[in-house]
């Protein structure tokens, strides 16, 4: 629920009208269309997955590899390859590690992915850079989800990212 509310996305360069360089955004998905507030949606999206056990995964169809311009698009092939084994129940069984940003879970090896991306952090050339720029999303995440505190129970809000993290 938490991810859906945030809804990060970005616009890049030449696929949108007037964009000349990346422009991070986040508003939840679907908000313009959604008559009732977000947080309303969000509650109906966790009693279904709870309703019908559901595993839900976070996929990276973005960037990868350093800041844009730097890094490239995630390999289709990847995402394809994750895509499938989340189908298929093979990504419920893999070893993972906890991200330190955001806390979720993160597949540590998955069949036909290269196990470098995903640990994005060990893909950015500088290190330092990586953690600079993690730290901006994090922050960014905070500063856009308290438009939604309000709206949803302590297990949402336990879900975001720690402000600790962006202030280090």
């Amino acid at each position: 629920m938490y991810h859906f509310l945030s809804g990060y996305t970005a616009k890049v360069a030449g696929t949108e009208k007037g964009v000349t360089e990346l422009e991070a955004t986040l508003t939840c998905f679907g908000a313009p269309f959604m008559p009732r507030h977000p947080a309303e949606y969000g509650n109906l999206l966790r009693d279904l997955i709870a309703k019908h056990n559901v595993d839900c995964w976070l996929v990276n169809t973005g960037w990868t590899s350093g800041a844009y311009g730097i890094g490239h698009r995630m390999p289709i092939k990847a995402t394809r390859a994750l895509l499938a084994s989340a189908l298929s129940g093979e990504l419920k069984k893999v070893e993972t590690r906890v991200d330190p940003n955001f806390g979720f879970a993160v597949p540590v090896a998955v069949e036909g992915v290269d196990s470098k991306i995903l640990d994005p952090r060990s893909t950015w050339s500088d290190a330092s850079e990586y953690d600079a720029q993690a730290k901006k999303l994090v922050a960014m995440f905070i500063t856009n989800f308290a438009k939604f505190e309000d709206h949803v129970d302590h297990t949402v809000r336990a879900a975001a990212p720690s402000a600790n993290i962006a202030a280090e």
